[in-house]
């Protein structure tokens, strides 16, 4: 039996972080259009944008990320089935078989494989995410272990490095505090 997860308000949600250490803040704004999820990011301290376009199940479709301009710099699609292209429609098979978006800027994208997989306390699951570096705009395949360790309670782990972080999530599966990273304000 999967873990549920209390579904979000019907006119949208909102949700904001602060660094640990008090000199940043992100806030993200939930809404369902278009038959899915538009997840809306305001990083401050490094001056990104980004929008998210989840399926019903929060599956990735489309990610786009800006820096300094009303244009994107960065515009990834998916098509579903694990096939990832750009937005000119270049296809970029080095991000086959990536299920999610990580950004390391933002506790937020640790919720998209949490509220898609559902996985209940004790299991865990490997995936392998398209990791954003968005000073370069560089994206790497990277995989990731999450594991659920306690009602509420969550562990990712970066397989080649081996390094944990243990955070909780709120009712809708979102993440609370990342210690020594982000808390929720």
């Amino acid at each position: 039996m999967t873990t549920a997860m209390t579904a979000f308000p019907a006119d949208g949600y909102t949700v904001r972080w602060q660094t640990w250490d008090g000199d940043g803040d992100e806030t993200v704004t939930l809404r369902w259009e278009n038959e899915g999820w538009t997840a809306l990011g305001e990083v401050g301290r490094e001056a990104v944008s980004y929008v998210l376009r989840l399926s019903p199940l929060w599956q990735v479709r489309q990610f786009l990320l800006f820096r300094d301009s009303d244009e994107p710099d960065l515009w990834l699609g998916n098509d579903g089935s694990g096939r990832w292209g750009e937005m000119n429609g270049a296809h970029r098979p080095d991000l086959d078989g990536c299920t999610d978006i990580d950004l390391h800027i933002t506790p937020f994208t640790n919720s998209l494989p949490i509220r898609r997989l559902q996985l209940d306390h004790g299991d865990a699951a490997e995936i392998i995410v398209a990791l954003v570096d968005v000073e370069t705009l560089g994206v790497t395949p990277a995989k990731q272990r999450y594991e659920h360790v306690a009602p509420g309670a969550w562990r990712k782990t970066h397989v080649k490095t081996a390094t944990s972080i243990d955070f909780r999530i709120d009712d809708f599966g979102l993440v609370q505090d990342e210690p020594d990273l982000f808390r929720r304000v």
